[in-house]
C-alpha cells in the first residue's frame, strides 16, 4: 500500500509543478506574432506563436474551463493569424515560453486569467 502511494506522489508532483505559478517570472511581458500551431487539449490548451525576431514561443493558456469561460475556443484562432498575448514568461531564459492572462487576436479580447492582467 505505500508503495501506491509513493508512486502516486511521484506522478502528481510534477501535475502540481506545472500548475501553479512558481515556474512564471511575476513581470508580465507582451509577444507578438503569427499563430503557427494550436492545442485545445488538457490540461491547458496551448498556443506555438512564430515572432519575428525571437522565433517559436509556446504561450499556455488556462485550464480548458477556465480558457472556454473567457470565450477562446477551437475556433477563436488558427494558424496564420495574427496574435498578441500578455502573459508572464517562464523564469528559465533557455525556454521560450510563456503563461497567458490575456490573448488578442483581430479586434477580439480573450482574458484568461482576468484576475492576474497587470495594468
Amino acid at each position: 500500500m505505500m508503495a501506491v502511494a509513493t508512486i502516486a506522489a511521484l506522478f502528481a508532483a510534477p501535475v502540481i509543478a506545472h500548475h501553479g505559478w512558481s515556474w512564471a517570472e511575476e513581470d508580465q511581458v507582451e509577444l507578438t506574432g503569427t499563430v503557427s500551431e494550436v492545442s485545445m487539449a488538457p490540461p491547458h490548451p496551448w498556443l506555438n506563436i512564430e515572432t519575428e525576431d525571437d522565433g517559436t514561443w509556446r504561450v499556455e493558456l488556462g485550464n480548458p474551463g477556465g480558457t472556454a469561460r473567457a470565450g477562446f475556443n477551437a475556433d477563436s484562432t488558427k494558424a496564420g493569424d495574427s496574435i498578441t498575448a500578455i502573459g508572464n514568461r517562464t523564469k528559465d531564459p533557455s525556454e521560450k515560453r510563456m503563461k497567458a492572462v490575456q490573448v488578442i487576436v483581430g479586434d477580439t479580447t480573450y482574458d484568461i486569467y482576468p484576475e492576474r492582467i497587470q495594468n
